[in-house]
């Protein structure tokens, strides 16, 4: 009984996340109602609150869940791109660059977190999704020698940086498509002067 009760739960939470994470990227944060969860999720109100105390509890549930699967869609395209890990970086890279041109991420991973979760939240979330798997491919870039060895943990900071400035000049572009291009050209140049050695 209790593991049936443990398992419902569990499924109340995971379709509260899905349900927030797809509005919120519809409509933003402000312009999505708890009411509009509720009803789309098909859950009462003491449901919500058992799980999540806040609209901004909710919200940083549904970006975490966010930023992991673009961690997991960036991983595969770098794994697609074989065993050079110069060629998954930049296979993860434009991966990344692509998912911001979808406006339900661009306002649920980019636009609204700063202004809800704040950045040091942000931060931790690449911190705990992103950031490992870009120390892990420079490490195996630097064992090749195309960056300094110590430099793996640092560069992946700034990259990530970049990106991220990138993926916003995307979000932000009234012409996104052009966007996209000069943003990849950009990176691509980056990546270059990077590691091109």
């Amino acid at each position: 009984m209790d593991d049936l009760r443990v398992q419902k739960g569990v499924a109340t939470r995971e379709r509260l996340v899905a349900v927030a994470g797809s509005l919120f990227g519809a409509h933003g944060y402000e312009g999505t109602s708890i009411e509009a969860i509720l009803e789309e999720a098909g859950v009462k109100r003491g449901a919500l609150y058992h799980h999540f105390d806040s609209k901004k509890a909710l919200f940083d549930a549904a970006l975490d869940r966010a930023i992991a699967q673009i961690a997991g869609v960036v991983a595969a395209a770098a794994r697609k791109a074989g065993p050079d890990p110069v060629a998954a970086l930049r296979a993860g890279c434009m991966a990344w660059l692509e998912l911001a041109m979808d406006p339900a991420i661009q306002r649920l991973v980019l636009l609204d977190p700063p202004s809800v979760v704040g950045w040091d939240r942000l931060r931790a979330l690449d911190e705990t999704h992103t950031l490992g798997g870009l120390r892990r491919n420079l490490e195996l870039i630097a064992k090749q020698g195309r960056v300094p060895a110590g430099d793996a943990d640092l560069l992946a900071n700034v990259l990530l940086a970049s990106l991220t400035e990138l993926a916003l000049h995307v979000a932000r572009a009234d012409d996104q498509p052009a966007a996209l291009g000069s943003a990849k050209s950009a990176l691509d140049l980056l990546l270059s002067r990077l590691l091109d050695r």
